[in-house]
């Protein structure tokens, strides 16, 4: 790293929210008003339907990962914030990519996708559909393995994920 550069740094953000009408906006307005950027953002309703889970990923240097962390727990809707960390949380993202294939092609866009126990979830004449769950970088590392084929369309769900082991968010006061 070069002299007065700052270091980027990635957090990743499980929000515990109400599940109420306006509550994705109103946390994504927030990081369009400071300016802040989101990298992946994935929302959906949790085992208790008055709530939702929100997966935030965003990267900045670490006294503006600290402000984004602040300021998402003081808003009204936001139950839990909590930083999930490697090690002591498991994340995972689905991709589905569609690849153009000839007949010759085939075999071999299956044996890669056989390698990163992937599946294969549609066969056309020109192509093949393939859906892969992991970390990040196993799937950038399968995008890496298919340079030599046409992509011909690709789609990422965006980061989620929990806690390892018996901690869950707010279980004792919703028990």
């Amino acid at each position: 790293m070069q002299r007065g550069e700052m270091e980027m740094n990635k957090i990743v953000l499980s929000v515990l929210v109400d599940n109420t009408a306006g509550v994705l906006s109103r946390v994504s307005g927030l990081f369009s008003r400071r300016g802040y950027n989101i990298d992946s953002l994935t929302v959906g309703e949790t085992e208790n339907k008055d709530f939702s889970k929100m997966t935030i990923v965003a990267h900045g240097e670490d006294e503006i990962l600290e402000q984004i962390y602040k300021q998402v727990a003081k808003l009204e809707d936001v139950r839990e914030v909590l930083v999930l960390q490697d090690g002591t949380s498991v994340t995972r993202e689905l991709i589905l990519c569609k690849v153009e294939v000839v007949a010759e092609q085939r075999q071999q866009v299956i044996a890669i996708a056989d390698i990163f126990r992937a599946k294969i979830v549609d066969v056309a004449q020109d192509s093949l559909m393939v859906e892969l769950t992991g970390n990040q970088s196993k799937l950038d590392a399968f995008i890496g393995l298919l340079e030599g084929f046409k992509i011909k369309e690709l789609v990422r769900t965006g980061v989620t994920g929990l806690r390892r082991g018996k901690a869950d968010m707010l279980a004792d006061e919703f028990d």
